[in-house]
């Protein structure tokens, strides 16, 4: 923004300041090669409860049933000035089959991929069959292994403890993640066997873009993470609501690292869920926050319904960069076909947000993605210099002005765009624009600038009638 045009605003207005090229200053820090801890254990012995207890946060969701974490969800921890990475797991058995033989397989991975493993166990149980076969797996695997007694709530549950020395994994820590008892001597062992710290390097900024999944339970998130990530990085079942923690994944497509995060599927209402579902949700918002794009799935081969245009709305509310996904495309015929186009020209008004149709399951049109992303991303930060937007508004009242409303007509003295991703506008006007107009300028914004994929936030700023002076 030039000095005379700043002068201009200041003229009428009370302003914050802004750069030079209206943009606040932003400054970040790259990434750090950090060791990484895999907390595993049988069902039910508490791993999640000490990952929120070793964090200091609850980050992981807890509920008092067996198999509420399912997938390898990684947290950023520190102790004594040691940051390291740790990776909450589902329950182990070696004997499962089904659908937790697909869980326990994510923890066999996740230790596969440690440095370092904690293994869990519970005191008030001991040492069982399914730990002596987890025990034998873990030996295999050559990693330093920390021994976890848990719930050990009092000097009881610490005489107990001393039993699990049979499993010849060395010294257990007794613990309590519930009430937080002997967790500092448990991270102290924990630091001793952490791998050295690699050298330090020359400072990176940037790191791969961050697109969440989301959509309603059983669309095919998780199944479209795992196409992308070309493994079985997920759990995926035909029950509904298999996710429950956000789980990131980093995917190389186009030429490019991406960070994608899987997510719980949207209930219709948070106050419709209850336990880990009604954490699992408000996690859900959290990653759409931390996201730069979200990309909507939704099931083509049901209609559009209300909880899913709440979903596309929570991510125009969080000012994130859209695409809307239509999976399950093998299964549509063309007259579903014919349907979907007039439901989203009835009730879908994000007409700007890049559309692709998908298979998951077959990995149809998947390759896709990265091109609708990169369009989002394109628009989300797009940004037009305070001349070119103060001509276009000058053209564009003087075609349209605003109807007149009691004898008056507010008038757009002066325009700016203080913030990309997303967009974000702000007019200083002599009265207020209605809401039918602010979208007419929205609608003409996006035809001349582009901005596809990307919200945009329309703010006023109206002149304050100056008293007169004496």
């Amino acid at each position: 923004m030039s000095n005379e045009e700043q002068t201009r605003v200041e003229d009428y207005f009370d302003v914050e300041e802004f750069d030079a090229e209206g943009m606040p200053v932003e400054g970040g820090e790259g990434p750090e090669d950090v060791p990484v801890v895999a907390v595993v254990g049988r069902p039910n012995v508490g791993k999640s409860t000490l990952v929120n207890r070793i964090l200091g946060r609850r980050e992981a969701v807890v509920e008092d049933i067996p198999g509420v974490t399912r997938d390898r969800v990684a947290y950023d921890a520190n102790w004594r000035g040691r940051r390291f990475t740790l990776v909450d797991t589902g329950g182990w058995d070696p004997e499962a089959r089904g659908f937790m033989a697909r869980v326990s397989a994510q923890a066999e991975l996740a230790v596969a991929a440690a440095d370092v493993v904690l293994y869990v166990l519970d005191v008030t149980v001991g040492a069982t069959d399914v730990d002596e076969a987890v025990v034998k797996i873990l030996r295999r695997s050559g990693k330093p292994v920390v021994v976890a007694a848990n719930k050990a709530d009092d000097q009881r549950g610490e005489a107990d403890s001393t039993a699990l020395w049979s499993l010849g994994l060395g010294e257990p820590q007794a613990v309590s993640a519930m009430h937080g008892r002997g967790s500092g001597d448990l991270l102290d062992a924990l630091f001793e066997v952490l791998p050295d710290a690699p050298a330090e390097r020359e400072p990176t900024t940037g790191g791969p873009r961050r697109i969440a999944l989301v959509g309603k339970p059983n669309v095919g998130k998780s199944s479209l993470l795992n196409r992308l990530a070309g493994e079985e990085r997920v759990v995926v079942d035909e029950v509904a609501g298999t996710t429950v923690d956000p789980v990131d994944e980093l995917v190389e497509l186009g030429g490019k690292t991406w960070r994608f995060i899987d997510t719980a599927g949207i209930r219709r209402r948070v106050r419709e869920a209850s336990g880990h579902e009604y954490y699992a949700s408000l996690r859900t918002s959290a990653a759409i926050e931390r996201a730069e794009v979200a990309v909507v799935l939704l099931d083509a081969s049901q209609p559009l319904s209300e909880q899913d245009l709440r979903i596309i709305t929570n991510v125009v509310d969080a000012g994130r960069g859209l695409v809307l996904a239509f999976n399950k495309w093998d299964l549509v015929d063309e007259e579903r076909r014919l349907r979907i186009e007039k439901e989203l020209d009835r009730q879908v008004r994000v007409r700007w947000a890049p559309r692709i149709n998908v298979s998951a399951r077959t990995g149809w049109h998947v390759d896709r993605l990265v091109r609708a992303i990169e369009t989002s991303l394109g628009g989300w930060e797009t940004r037009v210099s305070t001349a070119q937007l103060n001509a276009f508004l000058g053209r564009l009242v003087a075609a349209n002005p605003h109807p007149l409303r009691g004898g008056k007509q507010p008038r757009i003295l002066f325009g700016t765009q203080p913030q990309t991703s997303p967009p974000k506008f702000l007019l200083f006007t002599t009265g207020f624009l209605e809401a039918s107009y602010r979208r007419f300028i929205e609608r003409r914004l996006r035809e001349e600038f582009g901005f596809d994929g990307s919200p945009i936030m329309i703010s006023l700023k109206v002149r304050e009638k100056r008293g007169k002076k004496s």
